[in-house]
């Protein structure tokens, strides 16, 4: 699984820091939503895909499987 956020799309709600703190943080300068975590755990997958699901932006997408190696 990759996570990636747009901070143009993110309007601030928090709703991605409430559900997985150790991924998602904001900003402390803009509010908006920021990366902690590249690589995402197995036990996080479900927690991420929530808080992707429930990002009122849309601002948080995640893509299932292995990156792809170059």
């Amino acid at each position: 699984m990759q996570v990636s956020v747009d901070r143009s799309r993110c309007c601030s709600s928090g709703m991605c820091v409430m559900n997985v703190p150790e991924v998602f943080d904001q900003d402390d300068g803009d509010s908006l939503v920021r990366l902690r975590q590249a690589d995402i755990r197995p036990d996080q997958f479900a927690d991420v895909r929530l808080a992707a699901e429930l990002c009122p932006g849309g601002a948080i997408t995640v893509t299932e499987g292995e990156p792809a190696d170059d």
